[in-house]
């Protein structure tokens, strides 16, 4: 409920600029795996683009997409984000989830708080926010009509735009990446970024609406 949507004083300052989403573990208690996906990060045909493989060797297994056990009273269909341990969960029914390894907001650019999924798009333009641009003068040729979609867009493949529940743009984003060895870290602008196989499969499940509820948690 928008009541209980919060902003911490770093995540006010960091929603200023969280559109722009670009970047310069231990588990989170969701219990035994059930199932590993290990083959679905190779090159990827969408949409004329084709994204390439991810050296998913070189990452943690932990933040291999997996089904998990998972015991929450939110409903399937919830994203919860445990920024904590870089893990994006989507609820299933059952007390299980799909769990992603995911990147987040490095210092200062933290947000928590409770959102839905207002509406998604397949290969995003990025319009980096004046703030960003303001401390990086190099991106304002975008400013006014982003960056085209494409393959080093720091949107990625794919993003889902979070609203609260007055229907007011958070800033927040949950998004692809191109930047694959950045997922475990700390390391984007204020959003969560996933591997670009994990935001198509994320975005294939998610219907927008006031119904596709997030919860972020600190």
């Amino acid at each position: 409920m928008i009541s209980r949507f919060s902003l911490t004083v770093a995540g006010l300052v960091a929603a200023l600029a969280l559109a722009g989403c670009s970047s310069s573990t231990g588990d989170g208690g969701s219990g035994a795996t059930t199932q590993i996906f290990t083959s679905e990060y190779g090159s990827v045909a969408d949409a004329g683009y084709s994204i390439p493989a991810v050296p998913i060797s070189k990452l943690n297994k932990q933040f291999y997409r997996q089904i998990v056990s998972y015991s929450t009273k939110e409903k399937p269909g919830t994203i919860i984000v445990d920024t904590p341990n870089r893990f994006l969960y989507f609820v299933l029914p059952g007390k299980k989830a799909v769990r992603y390894g995911i990147g987040v907001g490095k210092a200062g650019f933290a947000w928590e708080g409770e959102a839905y999924i207002a509406w998604k798009r397949e290969w995003p333009t990025w319009t980096p926010p004046r703030e960003m641009i303001q401390r990086k003068p190099e991106l304002a040729k975008y400013g006014e009509d982003g960056m085209k979609p494409g393959l080093n867009n720091p949107l990625g493949a794919r993003a889902l735009y979070l609203f609260n529940q007055k229907g007011e743009d958070t800033l927040f984003r949950l998004h692809g990446t191109p930047e694959w060895a950045s997922i475990g870290t700390a390391a984007s602008s204020g959003c969560i970024r996933l591997m670009n196989q994990d935001i198509i499969d994320l975005y294939d499940r998610v219907r927008p609406g006031k119904g596709a509820r997030v919860v972020v948690k600190q």
